[in-house]
């Protein structure tokens, strides 16, 4: 219902898988000189020399992960690269290849494949990555997709979920909260294109939110700004699943506590203002809402005066001792047991 539909449709099995894949990556261009061989044999070709090679894969499946019926297909495609390329910053690596696999069912013609490379073009141009490799097949489940992504680092400035130490500063990148809600505002119009197809929606008053679930932004750039500011992470992770699941996976893994303090936790004005109108909790949204893909990690304090002010970075809280256990500090000074209510990939 957000995009024109396309009534052209190539039938895929005109094609054939080889032809298929060669039409579909035929203008990928090679940017990385890691990337000695990419598509086009039995497997690519890296070498990353001195350097630490890191592997990430993630798998996307239509009806649970997204909904074709408001979801672009060139969105699909970036957002699918974009949700492993984070898992790439969290560990404080740069990203370099990816590859990818779909499998779709006959109700998808060439067109809508074409739809979904180009944003996946896109976001390899953006971040450059190369496309080099993956795999394509059929379905009779709709649409599955996995991408896999490899990246380097360093091996001294790869940074794990278990390196957190009392006193840390838990730290967030952006805003929270943005992603979920952009979802409740498309599955509402969705609701009402189904009763009046005529409707068409007006999102302008949610135009931020919105994007921020359908064409989310990996945080390269936290990654290079860190960097430049001399400071390295003690413990990092992206914020795929919500907040509180994030803080509890570092907490638990580093095998500490933390105190996260409500009036720290960075909300966007349209955020605020949409919660309000759906007449749900804004904290609780941006503590499990999830989608979110902004680097959450903890500094030593004494980097503190270095990412201090910095408009991108957010302090909101610290690490405690592990028998304090982990919990909210609300804007009452109540303090609450932080627990783990993002998303649940197998929750009925």
């Amino acid at each position: 219902m957000l995009e024109n539909k396309n009534t052209e449709r190539t039938p895929l099995e005109t094609l054939g898988e080889f032809a298929l894949i060669q039409h579909l990556t035929e203008h990928f261009e090679l940017s990385q000189e890691s990337t000695l061989k990419g598509i086009g044999d039995d497997a690519a070709v890296l070498d990353f020399k001195d350097k630490k090679a890191l592997i990430s894969t993630d798998f996307l499946v239509e009806g649970v992960h997204f909904d074709l019926s408001y979801v672009p297909l060139k969105h699909l495609g970036y957002k699918s690269v974009m949700v492993n390329l984070s898992d790439i910053y969290a560990m404080n690596g740069i990203a370099t290849q990816v590859t990818v696999s779909i499998a779709v069912s006959n109700r998808f013609g060439l067109e809508a494949l074409e739809e979904f490379y180009a944003g996946v073009a896109t976001a390899c141009k953006l971040y450059q990555v190369d496309l080099v490799g993956g795999d394509t097949t059929s379905s009779n489940k709709g649409m599955l997709i996995s991408i896999t992504a490899i990246g380097v680092a360093n091996e001294e400035d790869i940074v794990y979920r278990n390196g957190a130490r009392p006193n840390d500063l838990l730290v967030v990148s952006g805003d929270l909260g943005g992603a979920y809600l952009g979802l409740q505002v498309l599955e509402r119009e969705k609701e009402v294109f189904k009763v009046n197809p005529a409707n068409q929606p007006d999102l302008d008053l949610y135009q931020y939110i919105v994007e921020r679930q359908l064409k989310p932004e990996a945080r390269r750039d936290i990654v290079e700004l860190l960097k430049k500011l001399e400071v390295r992470p003690t413990a990092m992770i992206d914020i795929s699943d919500g907040l509180s699941s994030e803080i509890l996976h570092i907490c638990a893994q580093s095998e500490v506590g933390c105190n996260l303090f409500e009036d720290k936790i960075p909300l966007d004005p349209t955020v605020i203002s949409t919660a309000e109108e759906f007449k749900m909790d804004a904290t609780t949204i941006a503590l499990s809402g999830g989608e979110e893909y902004e680097l959450l990690f903890t500094i030593d304090q004494k980097d503190y005066n270095a990412i201090k002010g910095n408009p991108n970075l957010t302090i909101i809280g610290h690490i405690t001792d592990k028998q304090e256990g982990a919990h909210l500090i609300t804007r009452g000074d109540t303090k609450i047991p932080i627990q783990a209510q993002g998303w649940n990939s197998f929750q009925k």
